[in-house]
């Protein structure tokens, strides 16, 4: 029997239609609540005055690069001037601050924010769950396992990217995803591993599923310095997938699936190359995901990211972004609808640092519209109207702007207010690290 998120996966993510899934009725009432985007804030949260169940699971969703003129942006373009998306009707906000521990920076990479997340340290730029002197720090992701829990990760980036490297694997230096791929298979072991990099667990000359040196970037290849990894995580006991297919016939057990040989995209300025076509979608790994760890009786940990939304506001791509936000805003209702049916579950939505310096402007043809690096772009259309926004970019780099979080289910009360980024491991901690 399918469950209630993989129902709606495959009729509405799919079949690219937006409804309630087939499943119980408090399901159906608490996911149409979710995905309405004419509904209010008001009707974001079902009353209840029964007791509050305990933590179990956690999901917990990055859109990497995304500030809150990211989700305004969305907000207009996918629902409408008066509609909310999924993430904002999560019943709880708050904000993080993203300062890294780092000399030469004032302004954070994915790697330390990240790392705060996931440690509950500062560190420097370009370092993975390593404090500022290099020591390899106790990371959420381990903590869940060694609890008994199912671990996982999804991502549109390199699965060994900085975001979820950081709540797997210890490394001085980023770039080190081949070192961090081994240490996911040898050290902290995560159930489900879902997105792109193939080119990371395979030795330099030895292509995969995916060609080295694409027509779309020749830079690609195969590059791995520690053997066949992908070899070793089948010996290891993963079923090993490439392909939409082999990801919807996976049954259980242990899944990694690689999905291209970097990210699962080609991001460049718009027109010039960029392409956002994920040979499976992120709602769709979110889905699988679930149904995979969703199996332990101790609960799960699954992390969440959609990379779109920061390397195309790199480059300063408007509409590449806002598609990027289309598929976030997927795999967010599909964690609500997973959540639906199962109450003991948080969820957590934000973003690791602001990309881009993005503000909505109205349409003015006597402002400024730039030239190169922070043009502006669009117009863009708004959800049921006849109106159009303006984006504005001021870099191609991030910003040290707060970023929003959104949350719902146990726990969730305790993201309001303002907070370092470090905050999300004091909550996280107590559902995946729990001291006795």
């Amino acid at each position: 029997m399918p469950r209630p998120w993989e129902g709606f996966v495959s009729k509405n993510v799919r079949g690219m239609r937006w409804g309630a899934p087939a499943a119980a009725a408090s399901a159906a009432v608490v996911v149409t609540m979710v995905l309405n985007p004419t509904l209010g804030a008001s009707a974001s949260a079902p009353q209840s005055t029964a007791k509050a169940p305990a933590a179990k699971n956690v999901i917990f969703i990055n859109g990497d690069g995304m500030g809150a003129a990211f989700r305004e942006a969305a907000r207009l373009h996918l629902a409408g001037l008066q509609g909310q998306l999924t993430m904002d009707r999560l019943p709880v906000s708050g904000q993080l601050t993203t300062t890294p521990d780092d000399p030469k920076a004032i302004v954070t990479d994915s790697a330390a924010a990240a790392t705060a997340w996931a440690t509950g340290e500062k560190t420097y730029n370009g370092a993975i769950s390593v404090d500022p002197d290099g020591n390899p720090l106790p990371t959420l992701g381990a903590q869940a396992k060694a609890a008994g829990k199912a671990t996982g990760l999804v991502t549109t980036a390199q699965v060994t990217d900085a975001s979820p490297a950081a709540f797997f694997s210890n490394t001085a230096d980023r770039g080190k995803q081949d070192e961090i791929a081994r240490q996911y298979l040898e050290v902290s072991k995560p159930d489900v591993i879902l997105g792109g990099g193939e080119d990371w667990w395979l030795p330099a000359d030895n292509a995969g599923a995916y060609p080295d040196k694409p027509a779309e970037d020749t830079s690609e290849g195969s590059r791995g310095t520690k053997g066949n990894l992908i070899a070793k995580a089948q010996r290891s006991g993963y079923t090993y997938v490439n392909s939409a297919n082999g990801l919807d016939k996976a049954k259980g057990g242990k899944l990694l699936g690689l999905f291209s040989n970097e990210e699962m995209f080609q991001q460049r300025p718009e027109g010039q190359g960029d392409v956002y076509s994920p040979v499976v979608d992120l709602a769709t790994m979110t889905s699988k995901a679930l149904n995979t760890l969703d199996k332990n009786k101790k609960g799960f940990f699954l992390m969440v990211e959609e990379e779109g939304t920061d390397e195309f506001a790199h480059s300063n791509n408007g509409a590449r972004v806002l598609q990027s936000m289309q598929q976030l805003e997927k795999a967010v209702a599909v964690a609500r609808s997973y959540q639906a049916t199962h109450p003991d579950t948080l969820i957590v939505v934000t973003g690791d640092h602001e990309t881009g310096g993005l503000s909505v402007e109205e349409n003015d043809a006597a402002d400024e519209s730039g030239s190169g690096i922070s043009v502006e772009d669009g117009p863009f259309t708004i959800h049921g109207s006849d109106r159009t926004f303006t984006i504005d970019w001021t870099t191609s780099g991030h910003t040290s702007v707060d970023v929003p979080v959104t949350a719902a289910g146990p726990l969730a009360n305790q993201f309001t207010g303002k907070h370092a980024n470090t905050y999300v491991h004091d909550v996280l901690s107590q559902i995946l690290a729990p001291r006795h």
